[in-house]
């Protein structure tokens, strides 16, 4: 097969280097791509959501499927874009149809979708800036901390979470009335907190039936402890020690079949990943968010432990016949931890010359934010690098990729130091 891989980020390394280990892989193009992908793939100068520019290689190389990394195409419809257009409609694309990506790119469509198939989620208010003040008075109604979504996509930052009231009651203005993040937040969701520990659950489903990949949890903020800005995410750790048998087939049972039921019941075209964000509470899972691709960087952990061909799982969601497979898992764990640009998640600067990627031993690094001028690998983002490695628990897996992270550098490089410390 000739695929073409959409993005840019280490999601999208790591699927490329999985992709590459099936033998139906024949060629592997990557659009934009970084220079981890350059390494192994070849990559494309074309944005993910640049719909005509996509058709015109797909056609002109003759490709034979397309994988979508991120959420924005997905939520632009380039699934419908394919299916509606008679030169594409024979070449599948693995990612949910525009309908289905809402689940996504709107807050306010998922919490309604959660709520009427009867899966586990907090309270909720859905407000926008002509309801400002019913939104106001919804906050009072709650107890500390307080929680505030941007209803559309913003890159992993529009979720707020205060303490105070009356910051809590100043943010949802900034967000409706003075659009802190744009068209995303002129509608916001606010929620009741739930307390308790995260996960995350990975579906890949052909629509019909599912299988659930290994479970992972992330760490969003910058700072350790959990503290200061949310980011993309600075690391990652799979399987989830605390995700026993008994916890996921609750997880099963309450969350991903009423989700797959819930999708046919409303006849929404879904072929692709399925990426369950949960918080323990006691012993029950309860939804946080869903995200109709697989994470970044739990891409980096989960990918890695599959041992099944990922092309002929991928064939299999396009042929609906996802049933008939089974997914083998390495049942050692993985941990990714993420460098990133000093500054990040906010002003950073760029270009700064990356060395060291040789002297890596026993991990993998899965590039995220670089490029290339000329020969040298350079930073273009705010993470940078996610370095993976495996061990017999967490916390070898996590010591291996401190030992690797050690021998990497680049200018005003960071990197949390107590991935997996919670655990």
């Amino acid at each position: 097969m000739k695929i073409l891989l959409l993005g840019s980020g280490g999601r999208e390394h790591a699927l490329a280097w999985k992709m590459l280990q099936s033998k139906e892989c024949k060629e592997l193009y990557v659009a934009p791509g970084n220079a981890g992908t350059a390494s192994i793939a070849v990559n494309v100068n074309i944005s993910a959501t640049d719909f005509a520019a996509v058709k015109a290689f797909v056609l002109d190389k003759g490709i034979t499927m397309v994988v979508v990394g991120p959420e924005d195409p997905l939520v632009k419809g380039i699934y419908d874009f394919f299916k509606d257009d008679a030169e594409l409609a024979a070449i599948p694309v693995i990612g949910p149809s525009k309908e289905g990506a809402q689940l996504e790119g709107s807050k306010e469509f998922a919490k309604i979708f959660l709520t009427e198939n009867n899966i586990p989620t907090a309270a909720y208010g859905s407000f926008t800036a002509d309801t400002l003040q019913k939104g106001l008075d919804f906050l009072t109604t709650l107890k500390p901390p307080y929680v505030l979504k941007a209803d559309g996509l913003a890159a992993g930052k529009g979720v707020l979470i205060l303490n105070s009231l009356e910051e809590a009651q100043q943010e949802l203005k900034n967000m409706l009335v003075d659009a802190k993040f744009g068209q995303a937040s002129s509608k916001v969701v606010i929620e009741e907190f739930l307390d308790g520990i995260e996960l995350s659950c990975f579906v890949l489903t052909d629509g019909q039936s599912y299988r659930i990949l290994p479970t992972a949890k992330d760490y969003k903020r910058i700072g350790e402890g959990d503290t200061g800005l949310n980011t993309g995410g600075m690391g990652a750790i799979s399987p989830v020690p605390f995700a026993d048998e008994a916890f996921m087939a609750k997880i099963e049972d309450r969350v991903v079949k009423p989700t797959i039921e819930g999708l046919k019941r409303r006849k929404i075209d879904y072929k692709g990943f399925i990426f369950i964000g949960l918080i323990k509470v006691g012993d029950e899972p309860f939804v946080i968010e869903y995200n109709v691709r697989m994470g970044d960087p739990e891409t980096e952990v989960v990918i890695p432990r599959i041992t099944s061909d990922l092309v002929k799982l991928f064939m299999a969601v396009a042929k609906q016949n996802l049933k008939s497979k089974t997914i083998l898992v390495d049942e050692r764990s993985a941990a990714t931890i993420m460098a990133v640009s000093g500054g990040y998640p906010e002003d950073y600067e760029k270009g700064k010359v990356i060395s060291g990627l040789d002297n890596v031993e026993d991990s993998i690094v899965f590039h995220a934010g670089t490029g290339l001028n000329e020969s040298e690998v350079i930073t273009s983002g705010g993470r940078v690098l996610a370095v993976t490695s495996f061990g017999n628990d967490f916390r070898e897996a996590i010591k291996k990729s401190y030992q690797n992270l050690d021998k990497l550098s680049f200018d005003k490089m960071y990197y949390r130091k107590d991935i997996g410390f919670d655990l």
